[in-house]
């Protein structure tokens, strides 16, 4: 591994005192130490920009901060990418209340050094699930089928927490328009590289604790009464609000997709307004699909009633 990689951390904050010191503590505690981190603050009104500053007085120029767009945490995230004042030879996205393994952005760069630069590429990992006391509560889903378009157009893979980028991903993203609306970033960088036929690497092994708690926007997929809930959103028709969001980012992208992710998008994308036989008919034909069996029935609800 290249020591000499400059690794761009992303983190946005917004309210997040309680547990920010933990999370800049694991970031500043990484075996790969050639890193900058930029904090993009969506307004916070606790004490998280004073353990900022109080953290910038540290790092000095390894830290910078930057005021949020105050439109959400995709968004703030998005701003990021876009920022010209951001570079770096890989990016990584941070959550303000996790606690990142000390070897993360090491094995995050490892893997990704074995693809071509001008290809877009995308480390993710599974997480290590602990409480607001820091106690383990378990893990994240194992996935076992491949990662590919046809998963990215149903479903995200990993949070971004757990992610790590090269420029060309880090292009795509800045691409985005600045009015398009954004279901979640992790979800669109899965879309984007999956879509332009790049690199997506899916690693069993946790690289972070991931925080569950009262404050968390998006919260893990485990357990029995999380799919409910989600089940419960896909019947309500939030599934289709998404899809129609990520499927209105991904039309502007066409013109540099393959010949059959393309045809994979716009059979998918034909499917939602069709008949019921012709939807079905044609969700099969696009081979999209879900990592579990639970996730793939509730997909084949959500084409039963008209949800997709």
């Amino acid at each position: 591994m290249n020591e000499n990689n400059l690794i761009a951390i992303l983190l946005c904050t917004y309210n997040g005192s309680k547990y920010l010191r933990e999370q800049l503590d694991s970031l500043i505690e990484q075996t790969h130490k050639n890193w900058i981190l930029y904090v993009s603050d969506d307004g916070s009104s606790d004490d998280t920009l004073d353990i900022l500053h109080h953290y910038q007085r540290t790092l000095g120029t390894r830290l910078f901060i930057f005021e949020g767009p105050r439109q959400g945490f995709a968004r703030n995230f998005i701003s990021l990418i876009q920022n010209p004042l951001v570079g770096g030879d890989y990016f990584a996205f941070s959550d303000q209340d996790d606690i990142w393994l000390d070897d993360k952005l090491a094995r995050s760069l490892a893997a990704l050094q074995q693809s071509r630069s001008d290809v877009a590429t995308m480390y993710c990992s599974r997480t290590k699930l602990i409480d607001a006391a820091g106690k383990c509560a378990g893990h994240s889903p194992l996935f076992t089928r491949p990662p590919s378009f046809r998963n990215a157009l149903v479903q995200s893979l990993a949070g971004a927490n757990t992610m790590l980028v090269n420029r060309r991903t880090q292009a795509l993203l800045a691409a985005i328009e600045p009015n398009a609306q954004i279901v979640a970033h992790d979800w669109l960088t899965y879309l984007l590289v999956s879509s332009h036929d790049g690199v997506v690497i899916y690693d069993p092994q946790p690289t972070l604790l991931y925080r569950q708690h009262g404050g968390n926007l998006i919260g893990s997929n485990t357990g029995f009464r999380r799919r409910l809930v989600r089940l419960a959103c896909t019947l309500r028709g939030r599934f289709s609000e998404w899809n129609e969001m990520n499927l209105r980012i991904l039309a502007k992208y066409k013109s540099s997709l393959s010949q059959d992710n393309l045809r994979i998008m716009e059979q998918f994308a034909t499917a939602r307004k069709s008949p019921l036989f012709k939807r079905l008919r044609l969700l099969g034909e696009t081979g999209v699909y879900r990592q579990t069996l639970a996730g793939n029935l509730s997909l084949l609800a959500a084409a039963i009633l008209n949800k997709l």
